[in-house]
């Protein structure tokens, strides 16, 4: 929009204000009844060029936070309050009708135009222009030196744990209301569906490759909508100096395992993992880099301190709770063990989210989420994440930035929409899992149940230490072989058979068939899986629906 100055005779409020974003030539019909606003400009408080106090008595900030808004939209209402709530700030009110304001010279009326202001903003509508006095954005502290956006309300190293105490209000403000990067004033993140970034000259380049400018440069390396999924999940979620958001949770533990164990270097894992990170272990790490592997039971700490005196280890990388059986590895204990080692330890709390447990604060470096699962929370996008200090993150995310792997910044936005709710779902999926694991414990048609909230599970005395809930899967074993426990599966009517778990939707999974089926039975053995074996993930479908659906199911073993 133009800037230009008007002169005092162009500025009169003695017919009524109009301003509208419709061409000149569509006139407002005579018979139309002015709005409660038109009627308040043109009607005198005192005198018939003056206006009334009820339409300037704005908050003090009140034009520096609607001016950007009005030039951008030019609504009438947002022009008009501008008009007004600048006028109000600058002084001019007059005090005949504002009792509060201090007596001023520079009253307003049809014939004396306003001081100059510092940047004056004109804008037309029909036939009567009206000057909007502005003030310097920059000044004030309004921008960052780009004309028309907004400053962070916060800055970016707000610690949120200083003004709010629940994750839950801390995962739907990190980020966005509070600590945003992102130069907007929408409540929720835009979409950057973008590959690359300009520069608007080389000067600027040079200010950002010597990280005087702030930006972004290419796709692979970040992304505006991204950055605030991970500020998000750093500062809300995992008390973490930064985060690395990825396409999948196996991407990250890719990433993780190639950037942290060196050719050559010896890995610590355990015996019960997801089966992809297995394989990657074994088909890869250690036959194509010469990694070496020592592979431990959760609960063995002897194991652990054995591998530690006599290897080099440069890693420790386990699940806590693991899949499918659901072992959890006292954190606390391993990161000491290793740390007076030189060991970096990894924590996958996938099955545990940051709500039920905070691996950073029990020692661990780093902790990774296959974000697919709990997290984003609506089984319809992939992504992984990984958690520590910007230290080891550094070297993490340098070779994502190489190898790529990219989170799709419409995933990312479907991860931050997600996150806002996670606790309100995992507390309803823990209370779901665990009196539904009671039930089962009880049930003559299961013949066992492994779920770290029951004082069966071998390692519940380490989930009561370190976990606040205990998840929202329960696996179990049906009483009955392959062919009962499909007739159990099958009769099921709420969840899909499917794999995956920790959406709103309930998954049931069979894993000797989902995750398996490949292997002959003592291959599968090899591995803990038996026949019998069901893992069921708990959405946030009512109780009593869940109860009753899966006691007729097992009706038919």
């Amino acid at each position: 929009m133009a800037v230009s100055s008007i002169s005092a005779a162009r500025l009169s409020f003695s017919s009524p204000f109009e301003c509208r974003s419709e061409p000149s030539g569509n006139p407002r019909p005579e018979n139309s009844k002015p709005s409660p606003l038109r009627a308040a400009l043109s009607s005198g408080g005192g005198g018939g060029n003056r206006m009334s106090s009820l339409i300037y008595r704005f908050p003090p900030n009140f034009v520096r936070q609607l001016s950007i808004k009005a030039r951008r939209n030019c609504s009438n209402i947002g022009v008009a309050q501008v008009v007004a709530a600048s006028w109000a700030n600058s002084g001019n009110a007059s005090p005949a009708n504002n009792p509060s304001s201090s007596p001023n010279p520079n009253i307003v009326n049809s014939s004396v135009a306003p001081p100059p202001s510092p940047l004056a903003a004109a804008v037309v509508a029909a036939d009567a222009v009206v000057v909007v006095p502005s003030v310097d954005l920059a000044a004030e502290g309004g921008v960052d030196g780009i004309a028309g956006v907004v400053q962070p309300l916060d800055p970016a190293g707000l610690d949120l744990a200083d003004i709010f105490s629940s994750d839950s209000t801390r995962a739907i403000h990190a980020g966005e209301k509070y600590q945003r990067i992102i130069d907007t004033d929408s409540i929720t993140t835009p979409i950057y569906n973008t590959s690359a970034y300009w520069f608007k000259d080389t000067a600027e380049l040079v200010d950002f490759k010597e990280g005087r400018h702030k930006s972004f440069e290419y796709g692979r390396y970040g992304n505006p909508t991204t950055e605030v999924l991970e500020a998000k999940m750093s500062s809300a979620l995992e008390r973490a100096e930064s985060t690395l958001f990825m396409a999948s949770g196996m991407c990250a533990s890719v990433n993780i395992l190639h950037s942290l164990v060196p050719a050559g270097g010896h890995l610590v894992t355990t015996t019960d993992c997801y089966r992809k990170t297995r394989m990657f272990i074994q088909d890869w790490l250690v036959p194509k880099m010469g990694v070496t592997a020592t592979i431990i039971d959760p609960a063995d700490i002897d194991s652990l301190k054995s591998a530690l005196d006599q290897n080099n280890v440069s890693l420790f990388f386990t699940e806590s709770p693991t899949n499918p059986y659901l072992r959890c590895v006292d954190i606390e204990r391993v990161s000491q063990l290793c740390h007076s080692k030189g060991a970096l330890v990894c924590i996958d709390g996938t099955f545990a989210t940051p709500i039920n447990q905070k691996a950073l604060d029990l020692g661990a470096d780093l902790v990774m989420h296959s974000a697919t699962k709990f997290i984003e929370g609506h089984n319809d996008v992939l992504g992984g994440c990984v958690s520590g200090s910007e230290r080891v993150i550094s070297e993490v995310r340098r070779y994502h930035n190489i190898v790529g792997g990219v989170v799709n910044p419409n995933a990312a936005y479907l991860m931050i929409r997600g996150l806002k709710t996670l606790k309100l779902r995992v507390e309803k999926q823990n209370t779901t899992a665990l009196r539904m694991a009671r039930i089962l414990e009880e049930h003559p048609k299961i013949q066992r149940v492994y779920y770290p909230g029951l004082p069966s599970h071998p390692d519940h005395h380490i989930a009561k230490k370190q976990m606040s809930g205990f998840g929202g899967v329960v696996s179990f074993e049906v009483a009955g072989d392959l062919a009962a426990t499909r007739r159990f599966v099958d009769a099921t009517k709420i969840p899909y058979i499917a794999p995956s778990f920790g959406g709103v939707e309930s998954f049931i999974d069979p894993p000797v068939i989902m995750s398996y089926w490949d292997l002959s039975p003592a291959e599968r053995a090899t591995y803990g899986i038996k026949d019998n074996l069901v893992r069921f993930s708990f959405g946030i479908e009512d109780f009593e629906d869940l109860k009753t659906d899966i006691l007729q199911a097992l009706e038919d073993v």
